[in-house]
């Protein structure tokens, strides 16, 4: 239970040095804090720590940088000055630059290795919030992945589902009488909406062949867990396809991995980044099956690290499941400001060294608040941390790069 992802330490006037003990990294945790403070470096470095130790990794590249992973650091980098002067004040004695493990993939298939998956496997309650159908549409959807069922009807992509839901609307007076009302108004929104989620390139994640989850859990021969970076600067266009997509993924690992209880290390790491987007006007049906997800996956050895910009961005039963926490700078410019703060400092334990709402207003950029958990899953008191630096590239690689990186992919030329 000894090994750790080293997250940084101190030097005047701050902490000792902060790791994430391996066999709680499973409980989950958050990474919070306001635009610029830090986030993405932190999730770039604790990456290279799982993957150091062994452990698969999933993130989503909101704006590219992530890719840098793929390359190591260099001392002509212009940080590197500032990166050496870090590692020495923290004590990263083994500071040293160096690429890790990298699979690119991207719905669209442009930047990456494309994903998809079956309609039939996403089901109608992921679909209803990926089309933002009302209660009566949902009702209808669910209609048709019914009989879908019933009828041992094939629904691979939108042009089966379409297919289908125009076949239901021709026989909806007998259909109606077995299944509940269907009306040809709702039929018809689905299809706009279907045809929407067409314009938008949504299309692309339906089909065959599906993703194998085992390709996202790959362990390298020098045994460094690979690190799956999704693409996600243009999913970021359609914000419910790309919250949808990742819920879709966490559950499929959820249903189809078999419980191993709490290794010494997890078998996968996800992390959701712009985690607010899954809960912005999310159903309740929604938000349950997250909560449920996020209970029950530790116990199949996956953690689970929701990246925002605050943490009452994150439903209160799902924020209390998340053990390990590094909270970036919060600014407090407003009275709702200033009541965030006042609740995210109150998720700590407290450190009489320290006033929690200070410290988090006050942290610079590259520093954060953390607390990790300790033996026996018991949180750590809080602690003033400085992240230590990364040892691949701060930033994103060129496209030349990307696409050698693609090539040499273990899993060239399966999904593409």
């Amino acid at each position: 239970m000894s090994a750790r992802v080293f997250l940084g330490g101190g030097g005047d006037g701050y902490g000792e040095k902060q790791g994430l003990l391996l066999g709680y990294a499973n409980r989950h945790g958050l990474i919070a804090g306001a635009t610029g403070t830090g986030k993405t470096v932190t999730l770039h470095i604790l990456a290279e720590g799982f993957s150091k130790a062994g452990v698969p990794v999933f993130v989503s590249d909101i704006k590219g940088d992530l890719s840098g992973l793929a390359l190591a650091g260099a001392e002509t980098f212009k940080l590197h000055e500032a990166f050496a002067k870090r590692a020495a004040t923290i004590g990263f004695d083994d500071y040293a630059y160096e690429a890790f493990p990298v699979t690119f993939w991207d719905l669209f298939g442009d930047q990456g290795h494309p994903i998809r998956t079956t309609a039939a496997e996403l089901g109608p309650l992921l679909l209803s919030r990926m089309l933002n159908l009302s209660e009566a549409q949902e009702g209808v959807l669910n209609i048709a992945f019914r009989l879908s069922d019933d009828e041992g009807l094939p629904l691979l992509d939108l042009k089966d589902l379409r297919a289908l839901l125009v076949w239901v609307g021709q026989n909806a007076p007998e259909l109606s009488l077995q299944y509940g009302h269907i009306s040809n108004a709702s039929i018809g929104a689905i299809q706009r909406q279907l045809l929407v989620l067409e314009n938008q390139g949504g299309a692309g994640l339906f089909g065959e062949p599906a993703l194998e989850l085992a390709d996202l859990m790959r362990i390298d021969p020098d045994g460094r867990g690979r690190i799956s970076i999704l693409a996600a600067d243009r999913l970021m266009g359609s914000p419910q396809l790309y919250a949808t997509f990742l819920l879709w993924l966490l559950s499929e690992l959820f249903e189809e991995l078999p419980e191993v209880g709490d290794p010494d290390k997890p078998r996968l790491v996800f992390f959701f980044d712009e985690a607010h987007l899954l809960f912005d006007d999310a159903p309740k049906a929604l938000i349950d099956k997250v909560e449920q997800v996020a209970r029950l996956i530790r116990s199949k050895g996956v953690g689970v690290y929701f990246c925002t910009q605050n943490p009452a961005d994150v439903p209160e039963d799902i924020l209390g499941q998340l053990g390990n926490r590094v909270q970036h700078a919060l600014r407090a410019f407003t009275a709702r400001d200033k009541q965030a703060l006042s609740r995210a400092a109150q998720t700590y334990r407290d450190n009489p060294r320290f006033d929690t709402e200070e410290a988090i207003r006050e942290v610079g950029v590259g520093e954060a608040v953390t607390s990790m958990l300790e033996k026996k899953g018991v949180p750590g008191v809080f602690e003033r941390t400085l992240i230590r630096p990364p040892s691949s590239q701060l930033g994103p690689i060129s496209p030349g790069q990307r696409k050698a990186a693609i090539d040499a992919s273990p899993v060239a030329g399966k999904y593409d």
